[in-house]
């Protein structure tokens, strides 16, 4: 339900994400500041804080280190996600949470 793209440098990384509609990011938190821009699609969003936000095509979101989160593909989506820096578990494999 979701396909990837990464590439990373040393202190940042830009990803590109492909959400069939209905896909499920499970709750997780991470220590990297987050930058998701919706290009085509909607994703919605629960936040750590309570906040529900959807995220359409064109807008931006930005997720703070640490802070618990969620997202719901409300369509295909296309989306651009940068992280500062670089998600460690993403270059290792180890992120179970998105590969199961």
């Amino acid at each position: 339900m979701i396909d990837r793209q990464f590439v990373y440098g040393e202190k940042t990384m830009l990803s590109r994400l492909f959400l069939r509609k209905g896909a499920i990011v499970p709750e997780h938190h991470h220590e990297n500041e987050q930058i998701t821009h919706v290009l085509e699609g909607a994703l919605r969003f629960m936040l750590g804080n309570g906040e529900v936000l959807v995220v359409r095509s064109g807008e931006v979101l930005v997720i703070p280190p640490n802070m618990p989160h969620r997202a719901e593909a409300l369509e295909d989506t296309v989306d651009l996600d940068v992280f500062a820096p670089p998600r460690a578990d993403w270059i290792a494999g180890t992120d179970a949470y998105l590969r199961g």
